[in-house]
């Protein structure tokens, strides 16, 4: 059943299995070798790493994964596609193929289940854009979360992953709270079949050793971040006092004392200045 990477095009491959992308999963699959070759080269692998792929598809990218890791463990939720993976890889002892939900699996518990000994892992997925949040959220607040993440999405998420004062958002915020991120690669939407309607990037995003803001707990940082956020359009007194259901007197005096001012907007802060607005919030 299985066919050798790349004497198929991806078309013909699920014409082959008799499969149709499910747009209700966000199957866009990527074709182009020069996109796959870079994302593995932004994983940066060798053969003492544990790689968590999510979306393994038709297993282009786990091709590549497998010839440079110790071990693959490939997360697929359609099971369409799961009898053909498991057949492609049976010669690889090292790759594993799980059918599931990787929004429904803990990623630490999956990997102890299939692997022995106590190794961090990486995570490299080509993420459906309408659960790319949910994923992202689910790995950086995993009770083992991974070292390092590469992540295709939609390349305009990408840019607000990274981004710096005063393009910040709640996203920005969420992944630079736990990891330090940079723009990999950019991927054209004709390197995916079938075509979306937008590009691509992918982000790799290494899980920093401690918090972005060291002593504040990520509860208490985000309960003061969604407040800030919660009217972006505002100043920042008004949303948050709005979000914190507070007098605008009482907003505007914890932004005085956090050396922030009160007309600036939420999406002008640093990492820093956040911290420093809890602080003056808890004291």
């Amino acid at each position: 059943m299985a066919k050798p990477p790349g004497t198929t095009s991806v078309r013909d491959e699920l014409r082959l299995l008799g499969l149709q992308p499910k747009h209700g999963l966000g199957q866009n699959f990527l074709a182009d070798p020069v996109h796959l070759q870079r994302i593995v080269e932004a994983a940066g692998l060798d053969p003492s790493d544990v790689v968590l792929e999510i979306g393994p598809g038709l297993g282009a990218l786990t091709e590549l994964l497998a010839r440079l890791a110790g071990r693959v463990v490939s997360v697929e939720l359609d099971g369409r596609l799961i009898t053909y993976l498991r057949a492609r890889f049976a010669a690889r002892s090292h790759v594993t193929i799980v059918q599931g939900d990787i929004l429904k699996l803990a990623p630490g518990e999956l990997l102890a289940s299939v692997c022995s000994g106590g190794r961090g892992y990486k995570v490299v997925a080509n993420l459906p854009y309408y659960i790319t949040a949910a994923v992202l959220r689910h790995l950086v607040e995993a009770e083992t979360p991974p070292s390092s993440m590469v992540l295709t999405v939609q390349s305009e998420v990408a840019d607000r992953m990274v981004a710096t004062p005063p393009h910040m958002s709640l996203l920005a915020l969420g992944v630079q709270f736990f990891c330090v991120g940079e723009i990999a690669d950019r991927i054209p939407a004709g390197a995916f079949y079938p075509v979306p309607k937008v590009d691509s990037a992918v982000v790799k995003l290494v899980r920093r050793t401690d918090y972005a803001v060291p002593g504040i707990s990520p509860a208490s940082f985000f309960r003061v971040a969604r407040a800030g956020f919660c009217q972006p359009r505002k100043q920042l007194r008004n949303s948050l006092a709005a979000g914190l259901g507070v007098p605008t007197s009482q907003a505007q005096a914890l932004l005085e004392m956090a050396g922030i001012s009160a007309q600036r907007r939420a999406e002008t802060l640093s990492l820093d200045e956040w911290g420093a607005l809890v602080s003056a919030v808890e004291a």
